[in-house]
């Protein structure tokens, strides 16, 4: 089978689960390191007629991560595209075994058993309030009705925010430190948050620095972002 990935998180779930099977990925695609596929550039702007040419059996997208008219573009030109929707742990856990399992017609895989199993063992401790900022220049941050801020919240991080009408809304830094949060989260992307570069924003409140990859990404990190997310917290009992 040969199948195209226009999804980072997606692509290292089938990669892992069975090399070889990528033959087109894109130029964000960074796990596992040295992924040997067809570069088809960006998320947002995938190379439509090089995706064509690979001739994929499968393209597999996601619903927020790539535009509709690129979507509809390669469907038009007779690829099956398989669209997910993640916004929610249960939903990546469902929408992974689609993707594996009915998609590329693979068996469940090891790891995905053993993430479902370390996050039905998270117990989290007292909850704490939390402002999670995106981007920088404008600040953007967690809104309602997001991946990351359900995984924030089974480790016991309420997101201030997440009954925002707007799903990632632009907001000022002085509204956010004023929004009654006792915790910033800073992830290393989309904006790479650093000891430098985000904390000086947020004098009042302590600083937890996040992997990225393991709050926002739905495949093998799922197995250890709770251990890895809870230590960065300190939110775990």
């Amino acid at each position: 089978m040969r199948v195209v990935s226009l999804v980072p998180s997606l692509t290292e779930a089938v990669a892992v689960s069975a090399p070889g099977l990528l033959v087109g990925v894109t130029d964000w695609c960074t796990h596992p390191a040295g992924l040997d596929a067809v570069r088809v550039k960006g998320t947002k702007n995938p190379d439509v007629e090089r995706v064509v040419a690979l001739a994929p059996d499968l393209v597999l997208a996601n619903e927020e991560e790539n535009r509709p008219a690129d979507l509809a573009a390669l469907t038009s030109a007779g690829l099956d595209v398989l669209v997910t929707e993640i916004r929610t742990l249960p939903q990546a856990f469902a929408e992974l075994e689609r993707v594996l399992v009915d998609g590329c017609g693979l068996a469940r895989p090891r790891w995905l058993d053993d993430a479902e199993r370390a996050w039905a063992a998270v117990r989290p401790g007292a909850e704490r309030r939390a402002v999670v900022p995106i981007w920088r220049r404008p600040w953007m941050v967690l809104g309602r009705d997001t991946f990351a801020g359900d995984v924030l919240a089974r480790l016991g991080v309420h997101n201030v925010y997440a009954g925002h009408a707007e799903r990632y809304p632009r907001i000022g830094a002085d509204e956010l430190n004023a929004a009654g949060a006792d915790l910033v989260v800073l992830p290393d992307e989309p904006y790479r948050f650093t000891p430098d570069d985000g904390p000086e924003a947020f004098p009042g409140l302590p600083a937890a620095l996040v992997d990225g990859r393991q709050l926002t990404w739905y495949g093998p990190s799922l197995v250890t972002a709770p251990a890895v997310l809870g230590a960065a917290l300190g939110t775990l009992a």
